[in-house]
């Protein structure tokens, strides 16, 4: 009997550290990542008018990421991919549960495109032209700060 009970705490104790590397594992990969953040001032005609805090995204695997599984965004914050060459850029909002607007941004920093990207919409969102970045910030944020087409991003200074 007492070696039954030896096994049956062992094995218990086995499932229990088993759970518990599988809970932190989870939460780990959904933990919102640790990303360099800079600040960009957006500008027109020279003349330097709003300030976004971006997140910057420039590998393959935090691009991919983005802003999944975050459960909110504050106004005037957002994420900046970074991409090595010009190209097509498409988005989607899997598993993305904040509502965004997404501008697809030439390789000298002028937005080509503004869209708004919807909360778990697996459709794509896609540049009109080849594009080297994409800022994404909270739904109607670069409307409210006066953001247009033609405008340029520029980036101002490393916070972390």
């Amino acid at each position: 009997m007492n070696s039954e009970r030896r096994i049956t705490r062992a094995y218990n104790y086995l499932l229990k550290s088993l759970f518990l590397v599988f809970c932190l594992c989870f939460f780990v990969s959904c933990s919102p990542q640790k990303l360099a953040v800079r600040e960009l001032a957006i500008e027109r005609d020279g003349q330097q008018f709003t300030v976004v805090k971006a997140e910057i995204a420039r590998t393959g695997d935090e691009r991919s990421k983005g802003l999944m599984y975050r459960k909110k965004l504050p106004e005037g914050e957002g994420m900046l991919f970074i991409f090595e060459r010009d190209e097509v850029l498409s988005f989607w909002m899997k598993n993305t549960s904040i509502p965004l607007s997404i501008a697809f941004i030439a390789s000298d920093g002028k937005i080509i495109d503004i869209k708004d990207m919807y909360p778990h919409d697996e459709n794509s969102v896609v540049s009109s032209r080849s594009v080297r970045y994409a800022l994404e910030v909270p739904m109607g944020w670069f409307s409210h700060a006066g953001v247009r087409l033609g405008d340029t991003v520029i980036v101002m200074e490393v916070i972390n």
